[in-house]
């Protein structure tokens, strides 16, 4: 059996122990729960600042730890399943149960209990939250400080639609392996906007196009989403679609047709498909 680097703990010389008699490695260990405690971080190919970025871990979230070089960890992000290397001073060994997620696009936590204090962040949709106090029109959250309570949803509630969470991204610029809301690239939005709706996705746009039942260009609707080599927007309407793009370097609505014209002129082919994901998912914040 092929396993899937990207979604599979493991190399030559060190596997998770969940995956002892699955793949081959020279040793299995445990792998560390930890839990994001900054804003948002890389997740990188190798333990190098200068390293790819492959994909974010946001706040609160976990990430499961089997290595560390150079004061980085290797590990899993527990969300999406991906892999890589995570700077240390970003995670933490204290494990949190979330309560909430942040539901706007972007907040500030404050270091006491009012607007006019030390601000941080700012932290972004779909990040975990552990709420712990109530002050007003402010909630506590551990480990971070105050936070608006009206930019909070409790873990199972709160959600929209994907394509009016992935329309909140609007201008947001493009970067490369990133899912928060300062950038984010085409499957990192697409991402996001399910896990808004309360639905799991996964990270990368091949992965994506398993999701759901393919649907004719002429049958398209609002959420649908549209494939080609490498890259996933989400329809807005039957004529309309949204998408982080490296063109417009940001997150940018154009006419289907008209983006299907340029992507064949610069080489990227013809779409692979459209598809239409089941709505009936799992909750992917829970």
């Amino acid at each position: 059996m092929i396993h899937d680097r990207r979604l599979t703990l493991a190399r030559s010389d060190l596997a998770d122990e969940v995956l002892e008699g699955v793949i081959r490695a020279e040793r299995f260990a445990p792998a560390r729960p930890m839990r994001l405690v900054v804003p948002a971080s890389a997740v990188r190919a190798a333990p190098s600042i200068e390293a790819e970025q492959v994909d974010q871990v946001l706040f609160g979230e976990e990430f499961h730890v089997l290595d560390s070089e150079d004061g980085f960890l290797w590990g899993q992000a527990a969300r999406d399943g991906y892999v890589g290397w995570v700077e240390a001073p970003a995670l933490s060994p204290r494990r949190l149960e979330p309560t909430h997620r942040i539901s706007a696009l972007r907040t500030f936590f404050f270091s006491e209990a009012s607007i006019k204090s030390l601000a941080r962040g700012p932290f972004s949709l779909n990040a975990l939250a552990t709420v712990t106090d109530t002050l007003g029109t402010l909630s506590r959250v551990e480990g971070a400080g105050w936070v608006a309570s009206s930019h909070l949803s409790p873990i199972g509630s709160g959600f929209v639609e994907p394509a009016t969470a992935a329309e909140l991204y609007l201008g947001a610029p493009y970067l490369w392996g990133g899912r928060d809301s300062l950038g984010l690239d085409c499957s990192g939005l697409v991402q996001q906007a399910f896990y808004a709706a309360g639905l799991a996705c996964p990270r990368d746009s091949d992965l994506q196009r398993r999701m759901g039942a393919a649907v004719a260009q002429g049958d398209l609707a609002r959420g649908d989403l549209a494939f080609w080599r490498g890259h996933v927007g989400i329809m807005l309407d039957e004529a309309r679609l949204l998408h982080a793009n490296a063109h417009h370097m940001a997150v940018a609505i154009e006419p289907l047709s008209e983006a299907i014209a340029r992507i064949t002129a610069n080489g990227g082919g013809d779409p692979l498909g459209f598809r239409r994901p089941d709505r009936a998912g799992a909750s992917a914040a829970d």
